[in-house]
């Protein structure tokens, strides 16, 4: 919708109004903006690596009260901003007919060229605002690297994961990451020589 851009409204409101569009949106400081329009340059790195990952927290988090969902639930990141994450992992009570999150535990934002700036920065940020939310991954489709901000007692601590051997403990939804389970079917390119050259 060309107009999107220039109405401003509440959560309340936007879910009023993405009912009747035909794409996903993002609230950001009040206004719709098209989700796709935030994922330019995805690719089927970027969609293998969330399928993998919804897969991989599906089967450990079945029959418990958490539950992994995809971009059509929202997370609110203030009073003005809702984010949809790639995948979420969900602790409320399962409400049918909600769009939005109500217990969030993790998020996780799978990186795409165009949005690596934005969820490392501000994304970040936001999410962090959420009380419920543990754990925030940022998982890179170019190399085996995560980035895991983790909620502690003084604040939010930085873990970095590299390889396709490291494990990624969640303890707050009781369930871990594989790197090999997320990067499952992924290819890299290859990295060039730096002591050949010159």
């Amino acid at each position: 919708m060309a107009d999107a851009a220039r109405l401003s409204m509440t959560p309340e409101d936007f879910f009023v109004w993405q009912r009747d569009q035909d794409e996903l949106y993002e609230l950001v400081d009040g206004h719709p903006v098209p989700r796709h329009q935030m994922m330019t340059g995805a690719s089927m790195q970027h969609d293998r690596a969330t399928v993998n990952i919804i897969g991989s927290l599906y089967a450990q988090l079945r029959g418990k009260p958490c539950r992994p969902t995809t971009a059509d639930i929202s997370i609110r990141t203030g009073i003005r901003g809702l984010r949809r994450p790639d995948v979420m992992v969900e602790c409320a009570p399962l409400m049918p007919d909600t769009y939005e999150a109500r217990e969030p535990r993790l998020v996780v934002e799978v990186a795409s060229p165009s949005t690596t700036s934005i969820d490392q920065t501000r994304k970040v940020e936001e999410y962090k605002r959420h009380p419920t939310l543990a754990a925030i991954l940022l998982v890179e489709t170019v190399t085996p690297q995560a980035l895991l901000y983790r909620r502690g007692a003084d604040g939010w601590e930085i873990e970095t994961f590299e390889g396709l051997e490291a494990v990624i403990a969640l303890p707050d939804i009781g369930a871990t990451l594989a790197m090999t389970d997320i990067y499952d079917g992924l290819t890299f390119p290859a990295r060039r020589d730096l002591a050949s050259e010159g």
